[in-house]
């Protein structure tokens, strides 16, 4: 159902008349200096895809990489970080493979379900949607702070605490509808939403994934820039220099489709094409019903943000204003 046509998050493969599998893969080197973190942030990135698609986890296969004479008790500690988010998320592991690498890597192949008519991809926005986000940038300029020892505490806290939440809460929220209209007594107020199109913001930055989810769309997006989150510490990081080289890659490749307004900064420019790990989900819903959403999701405890909303013209693709 769904593959690689339009660089989605995950495949889609149906099993059954109501039953589909949702299959993704992700790991990556350590961001972080405690094991046990990383494998929190590392389980919690590769189940993002399938909360993106409006799925469920179901089972996991972890994939270690880890030298042949590594201190054991740091491999320890990331498996066991990474089962805690996993049982978080009630996705079992069910096994998995490692092999003697230099350089530690960690993560899963998750594969989750999901009922093949309610399947959330990034290529059905509407003109006219309103654009959600729900987790602040700058993961990817932290962690090079991070990795060069002079990210602040209170910067690292707060990288962490976005990088380890789940967007099981978020998933369960968007595709609540349905279930809150059957449960609802006969004539009773129920909110609804439409959303159209769903995505997570990872490696490409917001700016690649923004891209994506408009090309596969067919319209265009504007994005506000003083509405988007950011994490403290972000602009600190961009404005010093930690810039990771996916960042740089990211606004290589995207730079072209984005027109930004004359008053937006550098730094800010900058940071949309920043490069997330276990990033927000960027949820394209129905004008008449992105109020409802976002209460929905506030009362959730999910701290999500209008940033823009969908336009038909096709160019440009992408256009930032304050």
């Amino acid at each position: 159902m769904v593959g690689f046509d339009h660089a989605d998050d995950a495949g889609v493969y149906q099993i059954g008349p109501g039953t589909a599998l949702v299959q993704t893969v992700d790991f990556f080197t350590p961001i972080v200096d405690d094991p046990y973190t990383f494998g929190e942030i590392a389980a919690t990135n590769s189940l993002s895809d399938v909360y993106a698609m409006g799925g469920t986890p179901l089972t996991s296969l972890a994939m270690v990489c880890f030298p042949e004479k590594g201190d054991l008790d740091i491999l320890e500690r990331i498996l066991a970080g990474g089962l805690a988010k996993m049982v978080e998320a009630g996705c079992t592991v069910i096994g998995g493979h490692s092999i003697r690498d230099d350089e530690a890597k960690f993560g899963y192949s998750v594969t989750g379900l999901i009922d093949p008519a309610r399947v959330l991809t990034n290529s059905g926005a509407k003109p006219g949607d309103r654009l959600l986000l729900t987790k602040a940038l700058g993961t990817g300029v932290i962690s090079t702070a991070i990795k060069k020892g002079v990210a602040k505490q209170s910067w690292i806290d707060a990288a962490v605490v976005s990088m380890t939440t789940l967007n099981k809460r978020t998933a369960e929220v968007v595709t609540s509808s349905t279930e809150l209209r059957s449960a609802a007594p006969p004539g009773a107020a129920v909110p609804t939403w439409a959303v159209h199109a769903m995505t997570d913001i990872t490696g490409f930055g917001l700016v690649g994934h923004a891209r994506e989810l408009a090309l596969g769309s067919n319209v265009s997006l504007r994005l506000y820039a003083n509405r988007i989150p950011l994490l403290e510490g972000a602009l600190d990081c961009v404005r010093a220099g930690y810039i990771p080289g996916g960042l740089k890659a990211n606004r290589e490749f995207a730079d072209c489709v984005v027109e930004f307004e004359d008053s937006i900064r550098d730094d800010i420019k900058t940071i949309l094409f920043d490069p997330q790990t276990a990033g927000g989900l960027l949820i394209s819903v129905a004008a008449e019903d992105s109020e409802d959403l976002l209460r929905a999701l506030s009362a959730a405890g999910i701290p999500t943000v209008e940033i823009g909303e969908v336009h038909p013209d096709p160019k440009p693709l992408i256009r930032v204003a304050m």
